[in-house]
């Protein structure tokens, strides 16, 4: 191996170590295919060190007051804040999306830092005084043990901080796998986390790829997993980490449709539509990839392409760039070969985003943005989930015909209409089966205080990753009921019924 090359490390019992493995994988810049870092596919011992220290930290992590898990957490924010412009050089650096957008990664994990600090507001449990003649019966919420979490190249800011923060305020230790493509913001957000205070143990940091992820499923002292990724590998995950007795959460792929009315504010929907469709390159699990346009507003469709042709595409480091190279040249091929399908299933090729040209970058894994019409069900650009800087384009005649296609997809991620009428607006937010709506908003995803709530066939288990729902994911309902004796019982003697009068 190289020796100028830098070598990732696991964390470990609060230490970074090397790995031992005899596999490497090269993490590569997909602007320039500069080989950035090597990440180690770490052995089944190296996990079973990263779970044995979790699990030893767990005994006094547990019982740390709140109040010092929150400070730790308000220091974290900061340290966050003051090293924003190095997390997203880096981000840009490993995953390809433009510096502003780096920094909205970065920056959308910093609000569940925040949250995390406040967690002790949410972790309250209930009591009920006087249930039976002297007996209370009251709920308390502990935390479950060791958690761990695995999650994707898209976002290597952003999720990590969705997962290990609010476990660890929960008063849980974890285990971390990152993406093994983009590992080096999180792992300078896991140095930064070292920095604030959290105590050896409590985090600990794998690499690897499926070997690592079943490893994960099958330990018998992790209790609960937190997954965010491709529904192929969610839905494995779900199902073999569920069979081995484990808490579960999947944040699987999507198809997500932005419904547009003609009543719509024409050049704002225009606008947000392609921001929503063609930025971070389209690898986003929320991201707008199919639009339905009802009525008149089909009329629109070269007015977008026209928006669609004014997108700089350039590295992310570059000034103005407003999309960067897709991840991969393996994920280059997959979406042009869609969009080859789309052609030949007789789709409409509107905007051909394909070998685009990028002076300075020749080599990098770029695709501009792509627009397709006259899309129907059954075409493969539409069944699946792209992960591109694809947007697809339906048509409809009415509200109702919109809605019943978008509930026709099996997907129930993200879903958005652009009209302003308040009566078409509330018609849609009743009558669609998706779990997060969008009102002129074209990638709902929620602040901190309420939680992701996907659903269908992009999420698997019933609570999201952050907010009040990921308290109880990451807790257990301890009910105690409790009756203290005085003199005046003493002659009660022995009761056989199931009564507590």
């Amino acid at each position: 191996m190289a020796a100028d090359v830098v070598r990732i490390p696991l964390l470990i019992n609060g230490e970074f170590v090397q790995s031992q493995t005899q596999e490497w994988r090269d993490i590569v810049n997909p602007a320039t295919q500069q080989v950035l870092a090597k990440v180690p596919f770490a052995t089944p011992a190296e996990l079973d060190a990263a779970v044995t220290s979790a699990g030893e930290a767990f005994k006094t992590w547990r019982k740390t007051p709140v109040g010092v898990r929150a400070r730790l957490f308000l220091k974290y924010q900061q340290l966050i804040r003051e090293n924003m412009k190095e997390l997203a050089a880096l981000l840009t650096a490993e995953q390809g999306k433009t510096l502003p957008d780096a920094e909205g990664d970065v920056f959308r994990g910093l609000e569940v830092v925040e949250h995390a600090a406040n967690i002790g507001t949410l972790q309250l449990g209930e009591l009920a005084n006087n249930v039976a003649t002297g007996v209370d019966t009251y709920s308390i919420l502990q935390p479950l043990g060791v958690c761990a979490g695995i999650t994707p190249f898209n976002f290597p800011a952003m999720i990590p901080l969705w997962m290990f923060p609010m476990a660890i305020a929960t008063g849980n230790t974890f285990v971390l796998k990152p993406s093994e493509q983009d590992p080096m913001v999180t792992m300078r957000l896991v140095e930064l986390a070292l920095e604030a205070g959290i105590p050896r143990g409590v985090l600990n940091v794998v690499h690897g790829g499926p070997d690592m992820v079943n490893g994960i499923c099958d330990h018998p002292d992790i209790k609960a997993v937190s997954f965010v990724g491709s529904t192929r590998v969610g839905t494995h995950v779900y199902n073999r980490a569920s069979l081995a007795g484990k808490r579960v959460q999947c944040m699987m792929g999507a198809k997500n449709h932005a419904v547009v009315l003609a009543d719509a504010n024409k050049e704002q929907t225009l606008n947000n539509l392609v921001g929503a469709a063609f930025g971070a390159a389209g690898q986003r699990c929320m991201a707008a990839c199919a639009a339905v346009f009802v009525g008149a507003a089909q009329e629109w469709i070269p007015d977008l392409v026209a928006k669609a042709k004014t997108l700089k595409i350039s590295a992310g480091v570059e000034a103005g760039a407003d999309l960067g190279p897709v991840i991969s040249r393996g994920a280059k091929a997959r979406i042009e070969s869609l969009i080859e399908s789309g052609v030949r299933e007789g789709a409409r090729l509107e905007l051909d985003g394909r070998n685009p040209e990028v002076p300075g970058y020749e080599d990098g894994n770029f695709i501009a943005p792509t627009i397709f019409s006259a899309v129907k069900p059954g075409m493969q650009i539409y069944d699946q989930e792209i992960f591109g800087p694809v947007l697809v384009i339906l048509s409809a005649e009415s509200l109702d015909e919109a809605i019943a296609i978008v509930n026709a997809n099996p997907n129930g991620n993200g879903t958005a209409v652009f009209t302003q009428s308040g009566a078409a607006a509330r018609k849609f937010q009743e009558d669609i089966d998706v779990g997060q709506v969008g009102i002129n908003v074209p990638i709902p995803v929620p602040v901190p205080l309420f939680s992701f709530t996907g659903s269908r066939a992009s999420k698997l288990g019933d609570l999201g990753p952050y907010g009040k729902q990921v308290v109880l994911f990451y807790t257990q309902t301890k009910t105690v009921t409790a009756r203290w004796f005085d003199d005046d019982t003493l002659h009660a003697g022995v009761n056989t019924t199931i009564s507590l009068k």
